[in-house]
């Protein structure tokens, strides 16, 4: 078994990966917003430490950039650590176990690419739009680290050059700085949104089986047929679940299996995805803020967001018709088509997969972002590329941390 740990600017994961790439054992807490170093440090060991007598090695995701192999971590979202030696810490910590960390976006991409949407792909991008955004390349079916370690980090593509957002990398215009969720809850509510309250939530419903290797994508349309502004690129096939109840992401009211595939949530191998269509993870609004999620085997976990308004909330209020959420969507939609067409360019990229908290909003979010792709994506061989939401869904990050180990012919080399 592999321990897992995904590090990230809202939350804290856990987990226990096996060699076929199942996870158990989740465990997650928030990020302490604003904290020193050492509070980071010891939040993420309490975390872990339930979990590290069953592992014999730790695959680590964490935000950047960062120097790699060493692991060296100063990320973006996580103030409190510059130059915070992550890998070390960890080595010392637990000695009888190898550590190899990478950044957590290119966990991401190696995750979808090892066995989720971008399975069998040799050309693709995998993508993470959450509290940061970031990007990790597959190329001729390898990954790509760069010189750095820090290939593939897409969030700094600059898409609004003239009187762009200040990035917190100290640029302006960066997609990250339009995309993320923090900024974009920031535009919203300067543009005037209100989250709108949430019903307590229902009870986890039972589990809904798909077909392996089929994955219900949105819009509702197969490949190749109408369904998006310009043509959809996004696969989809069977219907799961036929009239197997899920509570919409709002938490308004109940979805059949048959309106699933029109509402963003994703399925692969069996895996149930309720609410907020993250492959596995029922999100549910509460007083407070708080968010609750059923793991894939089961197990029920907690953590309350360390933030104000979240972008879960954004893209909910989104898929339920705000006016003003819809727009923030459409924003966040557009740069990222742009991003994906530069990025096609540069890496004749056959695929893009798109994941984490913002992926939940579904149309909102991939209508906008199709269109603008098509818009800008006007060289011939960059016309087909495709573009997928990720498969995985929250257990993405530890997935492919362990796959620095599991798969390490393709996705570790120094």
């Amino acid at each position: 078994m592999i321990l897992a740990i995904d590090v990230g600017g809202t939350k804290l994961a856990a987990g226990l990966v096996g060699r076929d790439g199942t996870v158990t054992g989740r465990r997650r807490v928030a990020t302490p917003q604003g904290a020193d170093a050492e509070t980071l440090w010891r939040t993420l060991i309490a975390l872990v430490e339930p979990l590290a007598g069953h592992a014999e090695a730790v695959g680590v995701g964490c935000g950047g950039p960062m120097s790699w192999p060493d692991g060296e971590v100063s990320p973006l979202n996580i103030p409190g650590w510059r130059r915070f030696p992550l890998r070390a810490r960890l080595a010392e910590r637990f000695p009888s176990s190898p550590v190899r960390l990478h950044n957590d976006a290119v966990c991401l991409a190696v995750a979808e690419h090892w066995l989720g949407a971008g399975r069998g792909s040799r050309d693709m991008l995998g993508m993470v739009v959450s509290t940061g955004v970031g990007g990790g390349l597959i190329l001729g079916g390898r990954l790509v680290h760069g010189r750095t370690g820090n290939a593939g980090h897409i969030g700094h593509v600059v898409v609004e050059p003239h009187d762009g957002p200040r990035c917190t990398c100290g640029g302006h215009g960066c997609l990250e700085a339009v995309a993320r969720g923090p900024a974009l809850t920031s535009w919203a509510l300067a543009n005037g949104w209100r989250p709108n309250p949430r019903k307590p939530p229902a009870p986890v419903p039972a589990p809904v089986t798909a077909q392996p290797d089929t994955a219900v994508g949105f819009g509702g349309a197969a490949r190749g047929e109408p369904g998006w502004p310009g043509g959809t690129h996004v696969r989809t096939a069977q219907r799961a679940g036929e009239g197997a109840p899920h509570a919409d992401a709002a938490g308004s009211r109940v979805l059949t299996g048959s309106e699933l595939d029109g509402k963003g949530v994703a399925f692969r191998e069996g895996r149930a995805a309720a609410g907020s269509g993250l492959g596995g993870e029922r999100v549910a609004f509460r007083e407070g803020r708080e968010a609750a999620g059923s793991g894939l085997d089961g197990e029920e976990v907690a953590y309350r967001e360390d933030r104000e308004v979240t972008a879960r909330e954004l893209a909910a209020d989104a898929l339920a018709g705000d006016p003003v959420a819809v727009r923030a969507m459409r924003r966040a939609g557009r740069a990222l088509g742009v991003a994906i067409a530069s990025a096609t360019h540069l890496c004749d990229l056959g695929l893009v997969t798109v994941g984490g908290g913002l992926a939940q909003a579904g149309e909102p979010l991939f209508g906008p972002l199709e269109e603008a792709l098509r818009e800008h994506a006007r060289m011939g061989f960059a016309r087909h590329v495709e573009v997928l939401p990720a498969a995985l869904g929250q257990d993405a990050g530890l997935v492919g941390a362990a796959a620095l180990h599991l798969a390490a012919d393709r996705y570790w080399s120094t």
